[in-house]
């Protein structure tokens, strides 16, 4: 009984937190703001959106189905009209400043951690698993050190910034996990019924 319990808590909670997390990563909730390669980027799926782009890895067409659900969302949000699929990148400002490639090797872990978070957003519709908790991880390590480095004189590193949301990412990302979940539901479990069990026994 209790450990079909913990398994329906664990699947509950897990599914919460990624639909979060989904929402966050998918619908493009700003939780940082670092120069990218086509301006200021704020969402893991801009800096990843702005690297296929440059890279021409993808077509187009995908890197829009990837962007218009956040478009939507900012157009509901701000009372806008909603932009057109043809004019999508417009509204990114994407083609506006362009930034080097050498910044981008210097930010390689913000542009890695950023691939990990929507691949773990899209990969966790079917199962969610680690990819998005070390793609966050990743990326709040490298804009530490890349703000840590602006703070030091640096100027490739200026004008990083870690929004609350970012930590919203996190716990969300962890608390997706099952397995995770289901171990610290039993252990809370577990020191529940030793706990219950001592004050029988003193009451006795």
């Amino acid at each position: 009984m209790a450990s079909s319990s913990s398994r329906r808590w664990a699947t509950l909670i897990c599914s919460i937190a990624f639909s979060i997390y989904f929402f966050i990563i998918i619908f493009q909730v700003p939780i940082f703001s670092v120069p990218c390669r086509f301006g200021i980027c704020h969402t893991p799926l801009e800096v990843t959106s702005s690297q296929l782009i440059a890279s021409e890895v993808f077509p187009l067409f995908i890197v829009k189905a990837l962007l218009y659900p956040g478009a939507l969302a900012k157009a509901i949000c701000k009372l806008k009209t909603i932009q057109s699929y043809r004019n999508l990148l417009n509204l990114y400002q994407f083609n506006t400043r362009a930034v080097s490639a050498a910044s981008d090797l210097q930010r390689l872990e913000v542009l890695a951690g950023s691939y990990l978070s929507v691949g773990g957003a899209i990969t966790g519709l079917i199962k969610p698993g680690r990819m998005s908790l070390f793609g966050i991880l990743l990326l709040m390590w490298g804009l530490i050190r890349e703000s840590i480095m602006g703070k030091s004189g640096f100027a490739h590193a200026k004008g990083i910034h870690i929004y609350p949301a970012m930590y919203i990412a996190l716990i969300s990302a962890f608390f997706s996990i099952r397995k995770d979940v289901r171990k610290i539901i039993r252990t809370f479990t577990r020191k529940h019924v030793v706990k219950a069990k001592r004050y029988k026994s003193k009451v006795k």
